[in-house]
């Protein structure tokens, strides 16, 4: 007979559960543990947000995938561009996107020249960061009126100015490269971490969409100047504050995007915007449908539930609103950007106001990654507000065009007031115009014919004099505080 003793079993069975639980964790737990989040920043040229129906649910445009990205994430109802020093006001909000800096603590580039510079930005950028801490870098964008010296960090570069309506000359130009990137990794079993930079040259003009988008939205390419193109009913409807011409100059001569563009050039009648509107709408269409390509390979892949997805544009677009054309201006459809969010942790179909720049890129993701953010960034992280603990980064939002004439216009915003104001063309066109955004969220003009008594500029209102003057005031904090090398005409030295 063979004798067990129950208590040694006991001990042994014992010490086994304990060796199982104190084992340390397999490759595939610590892989999973201390994966690091990928990200995909989707970056548009030329949109206003209120082409979406995101921000104006009475749009026409049709983007399934943008609106998927908006319901899964987390849409900011104030995102800005800060501003501009020149026509290509792409240029410097580029620059502020790769760096982090305020406008005019941007690098040098042509006629704007920063003499504190800081030293070798280049190595502070975007990629330059992510490129430090182990992530793979890949970037595909449009050639030129960018931060060049930031974009050659990347370590994979496919730039093309794509604006065609075929496959090889327009936005599905742009998406190849990454789904071909994607594909490489997925073949070589790459484990780093990706960032990928992922730029449109589309809805920018020319305006060329697909044969069949274009049909769609009513537009043709319109190319004679003797002639207005074809009404349709099918093109988008003339937007609320649409204006057959803007009251005053807006301090830039001869500016192309108000005067040489394809298809418009001076015009402002019902004709060649709703036109237009059905080619910038044919376009941004094409763009959803290339963004949705990605979003499946990267869900095909495994990875889209650990990817951060941020889709924003580098600044918004007129097309007939205030009778302007153009980026070049202060008004809401121009200034402000679409910005939304989504990824691992990210609260699903939330709107915050966060008060954001574009600036603002940078060390959100550098945050979001636990990456140290670096000391020549100027923004501010979005992660307290995607995270709900606040519901904005900043107060007060300041805004410039200064690059026609001299000083150019300014703004200023802070809860629901705004000031705009326009000092150009030596002095031949000085405006002010103050408006209420919760009363009047179009920014209407005496010329819109609204009766409410706030749907209109309110800076002659003697009744708004008090909230004029604390605007200004304001506006001339701001000036000062982000080194803005100008005055307006009724701001004096001995006010700074």
């Amino acid at each position: 007979m063979i004798k067990i003793n129950i208590s040694s079993i006991s001990v042994f069975v014992i010490l086994g559960l304990v060796s199982v639980c104190c084992r340390p964790a397999g490759k595939e737990e610590t892989e999973k543990r201390e994966k690091r989040p990928n990200f995909l920043f989707v970056l548009v040229d030329d949109q206003s947000p209120f082409d979406l129906k995101t921000y104006d649910p009475k749009s026409s445009l049709e983007t399934p995938n943008i609106d998927r990205l908006a319901q899964e994430g987390i849409v900011f109802e104030s995102a800005y561009h800060m501003g501009s020093w020149s026509g290509a006001v792409c240029t410097p909000s580029r620059h502020m996107i790769m760096t982090g800096r305020t406008l005019w603590h941007l690098p040098s580039y042509r006629q704007f020249k920063n003499p504190n510079e800081p030293d070798s930005l280049e190595k502070q950028s975007m990629a330059a960061v992510f490129n430090r801490e182990g992530y793979k870098t890949m970037r595909t964008c449009k050639k030129g009126n960018s931060y060049a010296k930031a974009n050659e960090q990347f370590t994979v570069v496919k730039d093309a100015t794509k604006r065609g309506g075929t496959e090889e000359t327009g936005s599905a130009w742009h998406a190849k490269q990454v789904l071909n990137y994607l594909s490489e990794r997925k073949e070589t079993k790459e484990t780093n971490p990706f960032l990928i930079y992922f730029g449109f040259s589309h809805p920018h003009d020319i305006r060329d969409g697909t044969p069949e988008l274009l049909a769609k939205y009513g537009a043709v390419n319109h190319t004679d100047t003797s002639s207005l193109p074809p009404a349709n009913a099918k093109q988008p409807p003339l937007q609320d504050n649409y204006l057959p011409a803007h009251p005053f100059f807006h301090g830039h001569p001869e500016l192309r995007d108000e005067e040489r563009v394809s298809g418009v050039w001076k015009n402002r009648d019902e004709q060649t915007v709703r036109n237009e509107l059905g080619r910038e709408y044919a376009c941004s269409e094409n763009i959803d449908i290339q963004i949705g390509k990605v979003l499946n390979k990267l869900e095909e892949m495994g990875e889209l539930d650990n990817t951060y997805i941020i889709y924003t544009s580098d600044h918004g677009m007129s097309i007939g609103r205030h009778g302007l054309m153009g980026k070049q201006n202060l008004y809401e459809h121009t200034w402000r950007v679409p910005f939304i969010i989504k990824g691992p942790g990210i609260a699903s179909g939330k709107r915050v106001k966060g008060n954001a720049y574009l600036l603002d890129v940078l060390p959100t993701l550098c945050d979001l990654a636990g990456i140290k953010i670096p000391t020549t960034v100027e923004g501010a992280s979005l992660k307290p507000v995607i995270n709900g603990e606040k519901e904005t980064v900043r107060e007060v939002m300041y805004g410039v065009y200064s690059g026609g004439t001299k000083p150019g216009m300014r703004s200023v915003k802070k809860g629901d007031w705004k000031l705009i104001k326009y000092d150009a063309m030596d002095g031949a066109v000085r405006e002010t115009q103050l408006f209420n955004l919760a009363e009047n969220p179009h920014e209407y003009l005496p010329e819109h014919g609204k009766s409410g008594e706030m749907e209109t500029n309110l800076a002659s209102n003697l009744k708004y004099a008090n909230k004029l003057a604390e605007m200004e005031a304001l506006l001339l904090q701001q000036m000062v505080q982000h080194d803005d090398p100008y005055r307006l005409w009724d701001q004096t030295a001995q006010d700074d």
